[in-house]
Formats: structure tokens, sequence, C-alpha cells
């Protein structure tokens, strides 16, 4: 009986022993397999080709603001060895002309360093197209929507449909114009000047900051920094952009300085964070869509601009 009970014991252990063993090479392949599919996904396409001779081309699209992520990126490029160039790819109504000044800052910056060009898709305009003036070569489809050089700010006022309601907002402030204008009643007197003063301050450096980077006459300027847009053929002929084409008119003009044309255009794109980049990947393995609604992002984007915006058709 003894002897039964012992065989049974050290059965007891062996079974153990080997199903711990199997849950260990379980959790290794599992691990091994998920750094396979990251690496496959992501680094082959992305850093691999990065570490070697390329052309950048970073994209700026929907509703410009202040984008860390996006500057990151720029002076990234310029510090990155293997760039060689860089493709500016736009698309965007424009946005906050705080965030169009941070990004055309950063560009400039980095066409310091490397020859940097604009592709512009649909459209580029407002702040949008203040980023492209920071470039030092912009190309745009014969039908794309370039210009819209201009300041605005919007705001609502509800004061007559509170007195309709029957409600009185009350507001106890230092001096007239603190926090003018506002949403609840009449603006003082001297606050819509105030606001126009600082638009057309605002204005006044979107025009020379145009002006200067693209060599225009004070004639010039004035015909195009009207709030107008244009298609791409009628912003060539006013040298709001050099040149019509796309991709390969950007690429032509990178040639000329001594970028070779034989180089590879590798998109450059936004880090993931970690858990996001785990959940893409495996979204991808398993065949699943979890694109974000880009339609709700540009919704949020618009409605929670702040500041003044440089932005066409900003009403829509």
């Amino acid at each position: 009986m003894s002897e039964h009970l012992a065989d049974d014991i050290i059965d007891r252990r062996r079974l153990r022993r080997k199903l711990t063993f199997w849950r260990v090479v379980a959790v290794f392949v599992l691990l091994v397999s998920l750094f396979a599919i990251a690496f496959v996904s992501v680094s082959s396409d992305d850093f691999g080709a990065k570490s070697r001779p390329h052309v950048a081309k970073i994209r700026i699209g929907g509703t410009i603001g202040m984008d860390e992520n996006l500057i990151d990126m720029l002076d990234k490029a310029g510090e990155t060895d293997a760039v060689k160039g860089v493709i500016l790819s736009i698309n965007s109504p424009g946005g906050t002309t705080t965030g169009g000044e941070a990004i055309y800052d950063a560009v400039r910056k980095l066409a310091d360093k490397k020859p940097v060009a604009a592709e512009v898709e649909t459209l580029a305009a407002s702040a949008a197209y203040m980023i492209a003036a920071a470039t030092d070569h912009i190309v745009a489809r014969k039908t794309s929507i370039v210009g819209s050089i201009g300041v605005l700010i919007q705001y609502p006022n509800f004061a007559e449909l509170l007195d309709n309601v029957g409600i009185d907002v009350q507001t106890i402030k230092s001096t007239p114009l603190k926090a003018e204008p506002g949403m609840f009643d009449t603006p003082p007197p001297g606050a819509e000047a105030m606001m126009r003063r600082m638009i057309l301050d605002s204005y006044a450096w979107f025009k020379d900051l145009v002006q200067e980077r693209r060599g225009l006459t004070d004639t010039e300027i004035a015909a195009v920094a009207d709030g107008s847009v244009f298609t791409g053929r009628q912003a060539v002929k006013n040298k709001l952009i050099d040149a019509v084409g796309g991709e390969e008119a950007a690429r032509e003009w990178l040639a000329g300085k001594g970028v070779s044309e034989e180089l590879k255009v590798v998109e450059w794109k936004k880090e993931e964070p970690t858990a996001g980049l785990l959940s893409s990947v495996a979204a991808r393995w398993l065949g699943l869509d979890l694109s974000q609604n880009t339609a709700l992002e540009a919704l949020q984007q618009r409605l929670f601009l702040d500041g003044l915006i440089s932005v066409w058709h900003g009403a829509g």
C-alpha cells in the first residue's frame, strides 16, 4: 500500500514538472510571436528604411494646432544623417496662428540643415500655407487650393437670446475691456476695436512673412493677401508656389539640390505609445480595423480651437 502511495506521489511530481515546463514554453512562444509581429509590422518598414539614406516624407494634415509631436519629428529629421532631403505633404485648411507659427519655425530650422520642399495635396490654406512658405520650394496640383492669407476670430454672443428667455448674467471685473468680447452681454465701447487691432497686427505679421519668403513686391503681396484662395495654376502665376506638380516635381527640385533621385522616399509617422503600438500590431495580426474616426477628430479640433485662427472655410 505504501509503495503504491509513493508511486502516486512520484507520478504527480512528474506531471507537475511537465505542466510547468509546457507553461513556460507557451509563454516563451507567445512573447517571441508578439516580438516577431511587432518587428515585421513596424521595424522592417520604418526603422530599417530610416537607417539608410533616404528622402523623408512628413504629412501635415487636418486642423493646424500646437503639435509637439510633429515639431519633434521635424527636429529629428534635421538631426538624422540618413535624411538627405524632406518633402512636407500638406493637406490642411489651416488652424491656429500660434500653431502655424510654431511649425513654421520648426520647418525653417529644418531647412537650415536639409533641403525641404512642400507638396500641396488638396489644400494648403491660411496657417497651412504659412507652413508651406517656410520651405524653399512649393509645388501643388493644378486644381489644388492655395492661399487664404489672413487672420480672424469668431465668438458667439448670446445676449439677445438670454434677454428673450429672461436670463440676466451679471459680471464684475476690474476694467471694462477685461475678458472682452464676452458671450453674454453687448461688447462695451472699445472691445471690437481692441480685437481688430490684434487681428490687424497678426495679419501684418503673416503678410510680411509671406512677402519675404516668396520674394513678392508690395503690389504683388497686396494682390494675393486679401484672403483669396487660388488654384495651383493661379498660384504659380501669382508666385505663391514655384511649380505645378506632385511628389515627382518635389523630387526634381531636391535632385537639383544634390539629393539623388535614386533614394527611396520613406514616410515618417508619429510614434505611437507602447500600449497603442502593441494593440495596433495585434489588430493587424487579427485582421481588425481599429482606425480612428477622422471626421470626429476634425470636429473636436475645430470645437476646441483657441485664440486667433488662420483657417479657410472655418465655419463649414
